[in-house]
């Protein structure tokens, strides 16, 4: 079953002049829903307790979400408990249907806040709603004994009064200090106004910085492919399957392909690191520039 919650205002009229439940038509209502699926109870039930829906979403209106949704909101906790709801307990549904109700919207306006997630667990969430009630009776009977609190003070009690870790209190106030602003807004209300974007500095790499890595990329190629051509085949090999694969090969594995040992492999890589560093020396004034600069 579908409930129309279009347009707050007419729903809100209609919830008022909905009809009261005494105890007995609720749970009539209830157990014809449960046990025989009947919509039409279904529909006396959620229209009956909406105003409650309205009114709980009514407080949540400081939190800048649309009235429109906020209701929106309620009704699903209702028709949630209405969904949930057990008669044999002996509890009236209103009381039942306060909870889901509240959570309902809480999950709402904690989704919408911020980008970033403000609170995933329930001792987060509990300080997402009351840490500025919290804050302020801690305040009140601070001034009442002539005491003046500092912001670790009372950042320490409101973790204690919650029951959370301070780090929770310092993170949540930088939460509750304003909701994401856009990076497209302008810093200006001119109409050439920069805009925010326009701060950040562009990690990327900058034209002058790839030009001169890709002439650096270039010289070391340059040298590397003269410095081998200094060894013989044996030589190249070993160096090219010690130090240029993505996988280096061991002395072992090279031992055994060349038949070699490996205390042999190790003796012809040594010296064929001495050949190309004497080809590199031939350039030392170059090479010398390029790795002071």
């Amino acid at each position: 079953m579908a409930l129309d919650m279009s347009g707050d205002q007419s729903l809100s009229r209609r919830a008022m002049k909905a009809e009261l439940l005494d105890a007995e038509t609720e749970l009539r209502l209830a157990y014809a829903w449960r046990d025989e699926r009947d919509e039409e109870a279904l529909h006396r039930l959620i229209t009956a307790y909406m105003r409650l829906a309205i009114s709980m979403a009514a407080k949540f209106k400081r939190y800048g979400a649309p009235m429109n949704d906020l209701i929106q909101e309620a009704g699903l906790g209702l028709m949630k408990a209405a969904e949930k709801f057990d008669p044999d307990r002996g509890v009236r549904f209103s009381t039942y249907a306060v909870w889901w109700i509240k959570a309902s919207i809480q999950d709402y306006v904690m989704r919408n806040w911020s980008m970033v997630r403000t609170g995933s667990t329930s001792s987060q969430k509990s300080l997402f709603f009351n840490m500025r009630r919290v804050q302020a009776r801690l305040e009140r009977e601070a001034m009442a004994v002539g005491e003046t609190l500092d912001k670790h003070q009372l950042r320490q009690l409101i973790a204690t009064e919650v029951g959370v870790p301070l780090h929770d209190v310092e993170m949540m106030e930088g939460r509750l200090a304003g909701s994401d602003y856009s990076l497209n807004a302008t810093q200006s209300a001119e109409d050439e106004g920069r805009e925010w974007i326009d701060t950040l500095e562009d990690s990327s790499e900058q034209a002058a910085e790839r030009v001169a890595h890709s002439h650096d990329t270039e010289c070391l190629r340059d040298w590397l492919i003269t410095a081998l051509g200094a060894l013989n085949d044996r030589e190249r090999f070993i160096v090219r399957e010690r130090k240029l694969r993505e996988d280096p090969r061991t002395l072992e594995s090279l031992g055994t392909e060349l038949g070699l040992s490996k205390e042999r492999v190790r003796q012809l890589e040594a010296a064929a690191f001495a050949k190309m560093r004497k080809t590199l020396e031939a350039q030392s004034k170059e090479v010398r520039a390029f790795f002071a600069a």
